[in-house]
């Protein structure tokens, strides 16, 4: 799922591209992707573009009598941008939204459906599509470090939980957390004020390094290479490689679509974390550090 990095990149191409330019006409392709009613999307149809901003993990493109554009991608959501008289194609296309200089292509890898788009007016009808999370790059220390105590969750949960810091996902909320030196299931209200120090150090060089580094491969242009995996990834998508900082091998948590990988060297002193599927596969035989895993693996 494009995250704060990957939508701040496409806020900015398309803030470029779109600002001051019309919108002509939008063809939905996906019956599935409209989420609202009213106002209805024809009325967007000749209005100017006058902003677009980060709103989460959406994009939200404003235009004139402060109507929006909510978009987002969720997980294989992704954006197109095509010079004006090219027509966008393919079984993966969910809708076209034609500008007087261009066409905005949304298209969805899978058959899941998740991407949405929403049609609101004011801007309280945008900030009701607003989970309310912390924005990170804009919190001090102790907002950050009250936000993160003002409820009991693992790490992991409360980095990627939108109702409690804005922006953040599956992948850099493992790189964050690589950073920090901290186990993904450590609970927030147990940490102490060095480890929160720590982790909020993490989160604002991960993203503002990360930011960049998109930054720099869309060389201004559009990026249509937007993925969850980077080979500059420290743990991220790199099960079974050997961490950056230590050379221990990166393990991994799964849970139903998700997968949390971290070092157990750097983050939990060695300790392995225990994998439900394969916890319930190996019982008691489920190994608690490396070298148990290593020998289980040579039997």
């Amino acid at each position: 799922m494009p995250e704060l990095p990957d939508v701040t990149v496409y806020v900015e191409a398309l803030r470029e591209r779109l600002v001051g330019h019309r919108l002509i006409r939008a063809e939905i392709k996906s019956p599935f992707l409209l989420r609202s009613a009213t106002p209805p999307l024809a009325t967007a149809f000749g209005k100017t573009v006058c902003g677009v901003r980060r709103l989460g993990k959406q994009i939200a493109i404003g235009m004139e009598h402060d109507l929006w554009l909510v978009l987002h991608l969720k997980i294989a959501g992704r954006l197109h941008w095509r010079a004006a008289n090219s027509k966008p194609t393919g079984r993966k296309l969910l809708a076209v939204f034609e500008f007087d200089g261009g066409s905005l292509s949304l298209t969805e890898a899978g058959t899941q459906h998740r991407a949405s788009l929403q049609f609101v007016e004011g801007e309280g009808g945008l900030l009701s599509l607003d989970a309310g999370g912390l924005e990170p790059l804009e919190a001090d220390l102790e907002t950050f470090a009250t936000t993160l105590r003002s409820s009991n969750h693992t790490l992991k949960r409360a980095l990627t939980d939108p109702h409690i810091l804005s922006g953040i996902g599956n992948a850099y909320s493992d790189e964050i957390l690589h950073r920090a030196r901290l186990s993904p299931i450590a609970m927030t209200q147990k940490l102490a004020p060095e480890e929160i120090q720590r982790l909020f150090e993490a989160t604002r060089a991960t993203l503002v390094e990360w930011t960049e580094r998109l930054r720099v491969e869309a060389s201004g242009g559009f990026p249509e290479k937007v993925t969850a995996f980077h080979s500059g990834m420290a743990v991220h998508g790199r099960y079974g490689e050997p961490c950056p900082r230590c050379g221990a091998k990166v393990q991994r948590i799964r849970h139903a679509t998700n997968e949390t990988n971290y070092c157990p060297r750097c983050q939990t002193g060695g300790r392995l974390l225990a994998d439900r599927a394969l916890s319930r596969l190996l019982h008691e035989d489920w190994p608690r550090t490396r070298d148990e895993l290593e020998a289980l693996k040579k039997r």
